[in-house]
């Protein structure tokens, strides 16, 4: 067997077959596009002034759902022993940076930028996945990515609603969904705590600190103060989000499984870009130009090239030992 060929057995040895992968990416898709629609009626449409407190009834769900599921055996996941937080960190930690700064981005920034900058999180994943988890990435790929950012920045210099506390808050979302979906990949090990062990553990060490920092911020009061509590469709909604959180954390662990964490970050870029479109018809708070329509389109183009890459098998990630450990096998 020649050196090339052992090289090729190897990686198809270790990939998942496609059909989970491409079904756990659409899943993840379908969670994140309407989460952030949800999202944004909550805190846009009905000024819900307390994004902390959201993601607090977000976590509470994940906890009660997974608790449930555990009890009644439809889950499993270990008991809590004391080396479960070092397993962990410094997932936690991430975990509620992404929650608390993707809430609060959400509400300060129109639809369409709000999307458009959320790309920059493609660049550090493939950053963050070559410095930790010590992977390799074609140069094909290397380009459809940076395809997007480029349409980013240029739809970003367009933007005519320039909030600086928005920019801040989505680029630092950038920064911890970047890191969130590399540990997490690292984490999920099913020998260690598995997919339901990480999100469970994960929302239960976060909750008490952010449940501390909606008081000390008074995010807690404006919540329980809020008038819209007595209207029905308000209520659904809130709960609806609670869910959808719980479902997008579920779909993000299950879809960095399956595929790598950067094939998960740029099918949520395919989704902001869908949702930049929605929202040139119905959001109402998109500000038309030239530029920016231009540039949505090389972002829209860009992860497209890099999904047609990855159904094609061109762009599974390659451990630095994977050829070595290859061309061993071939030659025993």
């Amino acid at each position: 067997m020649s050196a090339e060929q052992a090289v090729g057995e190897a990686a198809g040895c270790a990939a998942p077959s496609a059909l989970p992968r491409v079904l756990s990416a659409l899943f993840y898709g379908t969670c994140s596009f309407f989460i952030v629609l949800v999202n944004k009626t909550l805190l846009s449409s009905y000024s819900f002034p307390s994004p902390v407190f959201l993601g607090i009834g977000q976590m509470a769900a994940t906890i009660l759902i997974l608790y449930v599921s555990k009890i009644n055996k439809i889950v499993h996941f270990p008991d809590f022993d004391k080396s479960i937080p070092l397993k962990l960190f410094p997932l936690p930690l991430i975990y509620v940076g992404n929650h608390i700064s993707g809430l609060s981005s959400t509400s300060k920034l129109s639809l369409p930028m709000f999307t458009v900058l959320r790309k920059f999180t493609i660049p550090l994943t493939l950053l963050l996945e070559i410095i930790i988890l010590g992977k390799r990435y074609p140069l094909s790929i290397v380009v459809s990515v940076f395809a997007i950012i480029l349409g980013a920045f240029i739809a970003a210099g367009s933007d005519l609603s320039f909030n600086l506390e928005g920019y801040t808050f989505v680029l630092l979302n950038d920064i911890f969904t970047a890191a969130n979906g590399v540990y997490t990949k690292q984490k999920i090990d099913p020998k260690e705590l598995g997919k339901y062990g990480v999100l469970f553990y994960n929302a239960c060490f976060m909750v008490i600190p952010t449940v501390i920092i909606s008081f000390s911020t008074g995010d807690f009061q404006q919540a329980t103060h809020f008038q819209h509590w007595t209207n029905f469709l308000f209520v659904f909604q809130f709960i609806l989000s609670c869910f959808l959180g719980f479902l997008l954390m579920y779909s993000t662990v299950l879809c960095s499984h399956y595929n790598s964490a950067l094939t998960t970050t740029v099918v949520g870029a395919i989704k902001n870009i869908s949702i930049a479109y929605i929202g040139m018809l119905i959001g109402g708070d998109y500000i038309f130009s030239m530029l920016n329509f231009i540039g949505l389109n090389i972002c829209m183009a860009g992860g497209l090239r890099y999904s047609f890459l990855t159904l094609r098998g061109n762009s599974k990630p390659t451990q630095p030992g994977d050829e070595e450990n290859a061309l061993s096998e071939s030659n025993s």
